[in-house]
């Protein structure tokens, strides 16, 4: 009961005499106030210095010292999210990859004959205007029908032009007639091989179907270059049209590519290989491809434990017009890994012994914040149409084919099909080849949004390839070796053996050093906080209690005075207003009365009537008076609201 007496007085005071420190002051009185009772002591040496030169030095110490926190500590940010790549070397039995082999050549050209031959005529009939020159005594063992007569209405339509000087004007090289060049000129210079006069530019010119202004001309300055890019763009749009399964017999048979076989030192034959067809490469084999859920493995490295195979390339068979060389592709990767042999592919020379050694590593990369990779492609906006694990590479072709389809209304021929998609050809989509040409055009300048969407992957695996080659057979050994050769193949082949028609290839690991590179965090949540924890000793003299000390001072205390401040000016600006419709005058107690130190009033020693007595008044407040007693109405009053017992007594006494 005696507690509640002193509580209603304190109460009082603080209502009438408002104090000022650490409860209600200014933002100058809190800064001061902070600088005096905090652990920094730089701050407290700003207060507590002497004359403006020890002071400004002060100053200008602990801004340097705030400054150099705030630097190191960004710095420290930075570095959490750095990745530290270690290295990791085992020695032990490796499992061999897939080994994927393709001929250079798609398709017999003896088999292909019938559904090139109007291209073909076209090609020639251009290689005469253009050059002066007819097939004549080829050395090409081959013979194509009558080549004179008009081709198609479609190579007609796009025929191959020669320009000259980047004039407006063109010649058709199929009928003669000069042309005028509307739109767009793109020019794919070339110096590898020109057509003697530096002037003449030859090119091809494709046109909107829906807009006959609208058209780009596609110029070379070699026109090897030229006629190969025109052949193709007609022949994928034959190929197109041709059925899968026609493809697949049009192109080679295991039992034509391979002669030979060994690995690890046994034989092995075409139930090793697995078929699939390559738009651009016809059926080419993959050996180990796992899918029999089977896969080899080698415990020994060298060139006599690994793969050795005998390619028959068949050079006389060979499409004069899609290629200019002679031998296979290879392509070395996993068994989930899509084989882009026409991306990355290593070409195989015929009548020469090549030799790719492997160097076995796996990656592993941190994905985010770390890094911007892919665990699985799950997270990436775009189909997988190549029913294998998620690369770059498959998420780049699957981006534009998406986009292939949605602005040209078909598919590109050398991908995947997208589901409900057909590849595009002449006769349903006549406007498909100005359309890739352009679609293709801003994929190479980044436009389409794929190199922004697809990101890498962060694990992957990768076969380090050092390839040698050596002159096979040698010249002693040529006649009884391709003597044997012709006698094992005779019956299929039924003809004899040119080394020119063969490739010999070793696959094998150089040692079976199995090196994992991985990223790990360089920094811990722990190593970042003891670093912050350094930085604040080392130039602040801080620890985390100081932290929140600033963090209470600097933002919630500034925050409530200057909030409370805001709405003392808000409420004084609503009494006036309100004075001032009433018509009333402020009164003298109206004033706002302004806080004063008051070192009486501490809230550690309640105060008392003595002390109260004792409390300076405001400067400028009135004097008190006391008034004459009027014993008439005498009576005792007192400040609390409830009487104590023993003057209870005392009034019934």
């Amino acid at each position: 009961a005696a507690t509640a007496p002193s509580k209603k007085i304190t109460a009082r005071l603080k209502r009438t005499l408002p104090v000022r420190g650490p409860q209600a002051p200014t933002l100058s009185e809190l800064m001061r106030w902070y600088c005096l009772n905090t652990n920094t002591h730089g701050c407290r040496r700003i207060v507590v210095s002497r004359g403006r030169l020890r002071r400004l030095l002060w100053i200008l110490l602990t801004l340097s010292a705030v400054g150099l926190i705030l630097w190191q500590c960004a710095e420290l940010l930075m570095n959490y999210y750095s990745a530290s790549v270690s290295v990791t070397v085992q020695f032990q039995k490796l499992p061999f990859p897939a080994v994927t082999i393709c001929n250079i050549n798609p398709y017999k050209y003896s088999a292909m004959k019938e559904y090139l031959s109007e291209l073909d005529k076209e090609t020639k009939k251009a290689l005469e205007t253009f050059y002066g020159f007819s097939e004549g005594k080829s050395k090409v063992r081959r013979s194509v029908d009558e080549w004179n007569s008009t081709g198609s209405d479609f190579f007609q339509q796009i025929p191959l032009l020669k320009v000259e000087d980047f004039s407006r004007t063109a010649t058709d090289l199929h009928s003669g007639q000069k042309r005028k060049i509307e739109g767009s000129v793109f020019h794919k210079d070339s110096s590898i091989v020109n057509s003697g006069d530096s002037n003449d530019i030859i090119g091809f010119q494709l046109c909107d179907a829906n807009n006959s202004s609208e058209c780009a001309l596609y110029t070379f300055s070699s026109g090897v270059n030229a006629i190969q890019e025109w052949y193709k763009l007609h022949y994928m749009n034959i190929m197109a049209q041709i059925p899968l399964e026609t493809k697949e017999k049009l192109s080679y048979s295991a039992d034509d590519l391979l002669l030979t076989c060994f690995f690890d030192g046994l034989s092995c034959d075409k139930r090793h290989f697995t078929r699939f067809h390559h738009p651009l490469h016809g059926n080419c084999y993959t050996f180990n491809s796992g899918e029999n859920g089977t896969i080899l493995s080698t415990s020994t490295g060298g060139s006599e434990y690994g793969l050795q195979v005998v390619l028959y390339i068949d050079e006389a068979d060979y499409n004069p017009f899609l290629v200019t060389s002679t031998g296979a592709k290879i392509i070395v990767h996993d068994q989930n890994e899509y084989p882009f042999i026409e991306d990355i592919g290593t070409e195989i020379e015929t009548a020469a012994a090549t030799s790719i050694g492997m160097h076995f590593t796996r990656s592993r990369k941190l994905s985010k914040p770390y890094s911007d990779c892919t665990e699985t492609g799950a997270d990436i906006p775009v189909e997988n149409l190549y029913n294998k694990s998620y690369s770059l590479q498959i998420c780049l072709h699957s981006c534009f084919q998406k986009a292939m389809v949605d602005s040209c209304g078909c598919a590109q021929y050398a991908q995947p099909l997208p589901a409900g998609a057909e590849y595009c050809n002449y006769k349903r989509n006549p406007n498909w080849m100005y359309c890739y040409y352009r679609l293709h055009e801003k994929f190479v300048k980044e436009q389409l949004g794929c190199q922004q969407i697809c990101k890498d992957a962060c694990s992957f695996k990768e076969w380090a390839l050092t390839t040698s080659i050596a002159q096979w057979p040698s010249t002693v050994s040529e006649d009884w070796m391709l003597r044997v050769l012709s006698w094992d193949k005779g019956q299929k082949l039924n003809k004899k053996l040119n080394k020119t028609d063969l490739a010999n290839l070793m696959v094998f690991y150089k040692d079976l050093n199995e090196r994992f590179i991985s990223e790990n965090p360089a920094n811990t949540l722990v190593i970042l906080l003891s670093n912050f924890g350094g930085q604040l000793g080392l130039w602040m003299s801080c620890s985390v209690v100081c932290v929140i000390e600033i963090i209470e001072v600097f933002f919630i205390d500034s925050l409530s005075i200057i909030m409370r401040r805001q709405w003392q000016k808000a409420k004084k600006w609503w009494n006036n207003r309100k004075r001032g419709s009433s018509g009333k005058a402020p009164q003298a107690g109206d004033v706002e009365r302004q806080g004063h130190d008051n070192p009486v009033c501490i809230d550690e020693d309640l105060p008392t009537f003595t002390t109260a007595l004792r409390l300076p008044l405001p400067q400028d407040g009135p004097l008190p008076r006391t008034p004459p007693p009027n014993y008439s109405t005498l009576r005792l009053e007192t400040a609390f609201t409830e009487q104590l017992p023993d003057t209870l007594e005392l009034g019934q006494h």
